[in-house]
């Protein structure tokens, strides 16, 4: 295994002159081959980290992780494809911790540019600088880049194979390469002869490998096709390991339970009463809690309630209004960035009607199905893991480190996930299990988080104010000001994750204001930073779940203020500066028949949202029933440049939509007396079948990069809905969630 040096998230914000400085700097690293973590045996080959083959056939080593939208499928079809394997016979796995799997397109966004207008120059520069990744073995699945990691390099993993197995072919028959194909896994002769791959596996891995040539776009029989999932059968059948399914001879289970006031330790406890209780082992001090030990998950429950815990107070405002109070008064202080700052925000034009509004959003937490959870078995000179995550490098080293051993000494398995969505990016539970285990030398543990644990113990999705001026004029914007305040995202990870404090602008907590694709002559967005000591974390879309529902619901006000058609007013602005974008409010305008106006009992909202690359524009539909209100449709209309996977990418649309109108509907994080108030899904809903709504998706072509696809459909769906209610009700919501204002079917 290769040790890593520090892991960077899409929001490590440093200027973007010494990022490029540092990348020249070291091009001469980022440019050698990085150590092939595999390992081999007799009859096996690792032609590269991403191809493994034995006598059972190829494995494609997969960089990401799944958690449930479909990457390893579509990363094996890019190997596969080059390589050409028969789809029946592609076996896939996630990976070891290893610089190999850094990710080579997480670092791209950090440069403060508007994607959308982009220059062909600035791609090329945050290409350049995705490549340092490779030097701080940046290996992580997040911000919906490993399409954009991928495609090349699983695809030069797959033809780099090929052209190696092909080769070793020709030396054993004495055959010109040229007059050798290869097809469903095997090299062919021109007489017929075939071999299959794992015959020449230990005659190729003793091949020089030589610079493939890729595929043809016209040749391509997987790539751009919907193909079968590789995980739905196990899945299907019960047999797909998570995290919560792993067990091992002799195992025991436990839980955690720490100080519900965030960040604070305890002052005393007595385990005693836990003790008492049958199946109950061990009671571990873990100095913000405690962990029991049990013969099983639900008496580790029970015993770590009746673990008797004088806490610490919360190092925080202990009540909401007292968070909400922090928040407001960042607006006081200096902007952190002014990210687009065009024209003159400051004077009135003459004949201009102006508006003005101020929204909130709630802390939000992950609320993933699986709760947190890892197995651990320590041995003293050894540390094995097995748990679902996002950061492998990152969870290896932090357990490492708190146990005491080297990097290379921590074996980790990266298992299936119950979902993510970001909170699996951080490493508290798996160092927990490691822990656990260093105090059960030689017993393997299983440490699983109750419900209440896991929404109490979240790095939360942060609060936010938003406040809004805009002026229009002979039906146009021509005036918007926007100012965002809240808890920063990129500060507290950053700070958590890798010990340091990102300087410069914090381009994560304006994104999806800052970069929207609008003709607007006097626009300024501004960030101002809260601090707060709350645990905040990345939620899917990261800021621009924020400021697609401030942006959104402020470009409907504006529309409206102007006697505008909010799908037209939009376009007005967007055709002259980004065709794509404007091409997807044209699509969901086909889609749903939109006209702008909505018979009795029926509304209609429309939003857009340009993130990780991608355009999505949605239009949502609701109903009244009786007094009840139904979110009847949704049409969303998304521009991913390249689909890989049209199934996939529908799939991921219609997931981060319903997770966007839950949290709209229903979901909030708040504080009491320092602690969270939510502690289970009855506290924290989500969208049901019943009160899902249908759901149209066209996928488009258009845009000129390829984009991500997981999160980007999240963030138009907040503020369409409330502008549909508005549609439905002339009721103009400005905080969330929505159900604090209507009375929503659940």
């Amino acid at each position: 295994m290769s040790r890593i040096g520090k892991i960077a998230r899409r929001s490590f914000l440093i200027g973007s002159a010494a990022i490029v400085g540092g990348v020249a700097f070291g091009i001469y690293k980022i440019n050698q081959p990085v150590k092939n973590p595999l390992t081999t045996g007799p009859g096996e080959a690792a032609l590269n980290p991403f191809i493994f083959i034995d006598q059972n056939g190829v494995t494609i080593i997969t960089p990401r992780a799944e958690m449930g939208q479909g990457t390893q499928t579509t990363l094996a079809a890019l190997a596969a494809e080059e390589l050409d394997l028969d789809w029946k016979d592609v076996r896939v796995l996630h990976g070891p911790p290893a610089a190999a799997y850094y990710n080579s397109a997480m670092l791209s966004s950090s440069l403060p540019f508007k994607e959308y207008a982009m220059s062909e120059f600035q791609h090329t520069l945050a290409d350049q600088l995705s490549k340092a990744g490779k030097l701080i073995g940046l290996q992580i699945t997040g911000g919906s880049t490993a399409m954009q990691d991928g495609f090349d390099r699983l695809r030069m993993a797959g033809a780099s194979a090929r052209e190696t197995l092909i080769l070793a072919a020709s030396d054993r028959w004495g055959i010109a390469t040229r007059k050798l194909r290869t097809e469903n896994g095997a090299v062919i002769a021109p007489d017929g002869t075939s071999l299959r791959y794992e015959e020449l596996a230990e005659q190729a891995a003793k091949t020089e490998v030589r610079q493939p040539e890729l595929r043809d776009r016209s040749t391509w029989r997987y790539i751009g096709k919907s193909m079968p999932r590789l995980d739905q059968v196990a899945k299907v059948t019960g047999t797909a390991e998570f995290g919560l399914d792993v067990r091992r001879e002799g195992m025991k289970f436990a839980t955690v339970r720490m100080n519900p006031n965030l960040g604070a330790g305890m002052i005393r406890f007595d385990p005693a009463p836990a003790l008492d209780m049958p199946g109950v082992e061990k009671v571990i001090d873990m100095g913000r809690g405690v962990a029991v030990v049990a013969t099983n998950t639900w008496l580790a429950f029970r015993g770590a309630e009746a673990v008797e815990i004088e806490w610490e107070a919360a190092p925080y405002p202990p009540e909401q209004d007292g968070i909400w109070s922090a928040i407001d008064a960042s607006f006081e202080g200096k902007p952190n960035s002014t990210l687009r700052d065009d024209g003159d925000i400051e004077t009135p034009i003459e004949g201009s009607t102006t508006i003005t509004a101020e929204y909130r959003v709630p802390f939000l937490a992950h609320a993933t199905m699986e709760p947190q959870n890892a197995t651990a078995l320590y041995t003293g000179d050894e540390l094995e893991m097995w748990c679902g995550n996002q950061a492998p490098t990152v969870v290896q080293a932090r357990c490492a480190e708190a146990v005491g051993l080297e990097k290379e000494q921590v074996n980790l398995t990266t298992t299936f996930m119950g979902g993510a969505f970001g909170r699996r990016g951080e490493y508290d539970y798996a160092v927990y299990a490691a822990l656990v285990a260093k105090e059960m030398q030689g017993t393997p543990v299983q440490v699983t988080w109750s419900r209440e644990e896991d929404m109490t113990h979240d790095f939360y999705r942060p609060a936010c104010i938003g406040r809004f001026t805009g002026a229009v004029k002979d039906g146009r914007a021509v005036q918007l000001a926007g100012a965002v305040a809240g808890p920063s995202v990129a500060l507290g990870a950053t700070q958590r994750l890798i010990g340091i404090k990102p300087s410069g602008p914090d381009l994560v907590h304006v994104e999806g204001a800052y970069d929207q694709p609008y003709d607007i002559p006097n626009y300024r967005i501004t960030g101002h930073l809260t601090d707060v000591d709350l645990p905040i974390g990345f939620w899917r879309s990261v800021g621009a779940s924020v400021n697609g529902f401030l942006h959104e619901s402020f470009m409907d006000e504006l529309a409206h203020a102007a006697g505008q058609d909010p799908l037209q007013f939009r376009l007005k602005l967007m055709r002259p500066v980004h065709a794509a974008s404007a091409g997807c409010l044209d699509k969901v305008r086909e889609m749903s028949d939109w006209t702008g106006q909505t018979p009795d009992g029926v509304g209609r909202g429309l939003a857009f949202s340009y993130s990780f690359g991608t355009p999505v524009a949605q239009v949502i539909e609701v109903v009244d029933e009786d007094g009840s209100i139904r979110i009847n449709k949704a049409w969303i209309a998304c521009d991913v440049g390249l689909a890989l996977d049209p199934s996939i990418i529908e799939a991921q649309m219609f997931g981060a939509l319903m997770y966007g109108l839950s949290a709209a509907c229903f979901e909030e994080i708040t504080f009491a007396g320092g602690a969270v108030e939510q502690q289970n899904f009855p506290d924290f809903d989500a969208l049901r079948i019943h009160t899902a709504p249908q759901v149209e998706v066209a996928i488009l072509e258009n845009n000129a990069h390829m984009g991500g696809v997981g999160e980007p459909g999240t963030p138009p769906s907040m503020p369409a809905l409330a502008n549909a209610l508005f549609d439905l009700t002339g009721i103009r919501a400005r905080e969330l969630p929505l159900s604090k204002a209507f009375d929503l079917l659940i």
